[in-house]
């Protein structure tokens, strides 16, 4: 299969990198802004010369409705990095054209394919620890202080929506996988470094369809232990018992008495668990005729609105239903 990327910067070489290793994949042209990086500088231009069979969007927000604009007029199936869009209208439109012209489009959220939460997923369908009570992500990385801060994407210091935009919207869309949709949030949020524009520390309560609570505790100005992989850590509450997910990207299991080891997590190559390969693969595989699509457009703008519902809870005070935007229903491409 034959594919281009568009935007060739920090996270475009992480896509880059984990393409490489895809025998039934070349990825047969790259563009960006920067000639040096790249073999095209204009999209539209690589579009037509190349014609592939998908197009890999790897750039700011700002730019993904015009590319992806530029793609599915072409019928070429896209996956596109997260943040999605800068507004809930952008996301939509994106959406909406790539179901007009009958392309698929898919998200490329790569936090519920880290190993450890496909782990805990399994797990809690076995029953491991019964019936989830509640459940905790503590996302933490010592990248957020003073002048210098993200020095890998100095661009988040300009944005206006930071910590849950950027971070913390992979953890909902998790949080979505594990447990189903998220009815309603709380959030809190200050900005901890002056120099940036953006909150950089969030507390957001979640509630879900059943019943469920959940916590995302989030800032950038601590490491649980050196390049954490999983970013943090995670727990699941049972009825006495208990699934962990440690800094290391291990999980455990917790009784009250001992902690068991479920699955160790030796994955040495790749992003965070080799997850940028692993939602790559699924996109690929989709694509080859399995239809079992996961994070596709429509589908995750469910993950949006529970963004969209806490930045509203940011400044109502209140807790907020992510019912207020539109009843959207799941469905992939045909």
């Amino acid at each position: 299969m034959r594919g281009c990327l568009v935007g060739c910067g920090f996270f475009g070489q992480i896509h880059l990198e984990a393409w490489r290793r895809m025998d039934d994949v070349t990825i047969v042209g790259t563009c960006d802004a920067d000639p040096t990086r790249a073999t095209y500088e204009r999209l539209d231009q690589m579009l037509d010369e190349l014609e592939p069979d998908f197009l890999d969007i790897a750039t700011r927000p700002e730019l993904h409705l015009d590319m992806v604009r530029t793609a599915v007029e072409r019928g070429i199936p896209v996956i596109c990095q997260k943040p999605v869009a800068p507004t809930w209208q952008d996301a939509v439109k994106m959406v909406e054209l790539a179901e007009a012209a009958d392309v698929p489009l898919i998200v490329h959220e790569n936090w519920r394919w880290q190993p450890w939460y496909r782990v805990v997923q399994a797990e809690l369908q076995k029953g491991l620890i019964g019936t989830p009570v509640t459940y905790t992500f503590r996302t933490r990385k010592l990248d957020g202080d003073g002048p210098e801060a993200y020095p890998a994407q100095p661009y988040f210091r300009t944005y206006p929506r930071l910590l849950l935009f950027e971070t913390l919207v992979h953890h909902l869309d998790t949080a979505r996988f594990l447990f189903g949709e998220i009815e309603e949030v709380y959030a809190r949020s200050r900005r901890v470094n002056p120099l940036i524009q953006g909150e950089d520390q969030v507390l957001l309560l979640t509630n879900h369809a059943g019943g469920l609570n959940g916590l995302l505790d989030g800032h950038r100005f601590l490491d649980l232990r050196p390049d954490s992989p999983p970013l943090g850590d995670f727990t699941v509450d049972g009825i006495g018992a208990s699934l962990q997910v440690d800094a290391a990207g291990d999980v455990w299991l917790w009784n009250g008495r001992e902690r068991k080891m479920v699955w160790q997590n030796t994955v040495g190559q790749g992003y965070r668990g080799d997850s940028v390969r692993a939602v790559c693969r699924h996109f690929v595989d989709q694509l080859r005729g399995q239809r079992e699509w996961e994070s596709t457009g429509r589908e995750y703008l469910r993950t949006i609105a529970c963004v969209e519902a806490g930045y509203r809870s940011m400044a109502s005070g209140r807790a907020e239903s992510t019912r207020t935007f539109s009843e959207l229903p799941a469905t992939g491409p045909k």
